[in-house]
């Protein structure tokens, strides 16, 4: 009777525990982070992201738990992977220019307006949208030259010469825009300080004199890494980045400031 009754708890314990084990790592994480468990729900959605591999969601919770933990280099950092991923995502673009806006010091963007033009219409859409797109306009440019080409009468002739050729640009403009959106999402040359205060410095190493040191760049700044370079004479054994400021200056930071992309 007793083994029965042994039998019976076990089996009741195993069914009460089923529900937590078929929560997803995703799910926990959630329901840290409702809990307002943040350090928890960013560790758990490090978690999901190891298990699934980049997801838009994931790294924008995961920016979401890291700026209610005051890391604003980490929040935006992943922020931006989200954009990656997808860059329509408007609510992790909203969340990162927020968190922008709030730090004081950040290098001005030096951007021309066509630039920042051409990376707005990227945004529209993700790479393979605008690929379907570019393959949707090569058909019409098709039907433009078939126009132009068997079209009786001038008009017709005229409508499918002129079309052809706004549609050809067209075609090039979007298979540009699929060819940047791509590049983009597997560009890991794009880093964010993570650190409350970094220096840059003129020599890759840690700063012996005033004159080793530029600028002071604050949490949450992008760098673009161009190369990099380990020190072993340095005192710190550290690696250093060579990176650009706004497509300008040139200047090493230490690699474990910063936080690729």
């Amino acid at each position: 009777m007793n083994s029965i009754i042994r039998h019976i708890i076990i089996a009741m314990a195993c069914l009460l525990a089923l529900p937590a084990a078929a929560l997803s790592t995703g799910q926990r994480a959630d329901s840290a982070y409702n809990e307002e468990n943040f350090r928890q729900a960013a560790q758990l959605y490090t978690e999901a992201l190891a298990e699934s591999g980049p997801d838009a969601l994931l790294y924008y919770n995961l920016g979401n738990s890291y700026y209610r933990l005051g890391n604003v280099g980490r929040a935006i950092a992943n922020y931006e992977r989200a954009l990656k991923v997808d860059p329509s995502f408007d609510d992790a673009r909203t969340n990162r220019d927020f968190v922008l806006s709030r730090i004081d010091n950040l290098p001005e963007d030096d951007s021309t307006f066509l630039n920042n033009l051409h990376h707005s219409i990227i945004a529209w859409a993700s790479p393979n949208v605008w690929a379907i797109s570019a393959a949707l306009l090569f058909v019409l440019l098709l039907v433009m030259v078939g126009i132009y080409i068997f079209g009786n009468g001038v008009m017709l002739r005229k409508t499918g010469f002129f079309g052809g050729i706004i549609v050809l640009a067209l075609t090039i403009y979007v298979m540009v825009l699929a060819y940047s959106s791509a590049s983009g999402s597997t560009d890991h040359s794009q880093a964010v300080v993570i650190v409350p205060v970094t220096n840059l410095n003129t020599v890759p190493r840690t700063p012996k004199s005033t004159s080793d040191k530029i600028i002071p760049m604050p949490e949450g700044a992008r760098l673009q890494i161009i190369d990099s370079l380990a020190t072993p004479g340095d005192r710190q054994a550290a690696k250093w980045y060579d990176v650009k400021i706004n497509n300008s200056s040139r200047a090493w930071v230490n690699a474990s400031h910063v936080e690729r992309i």
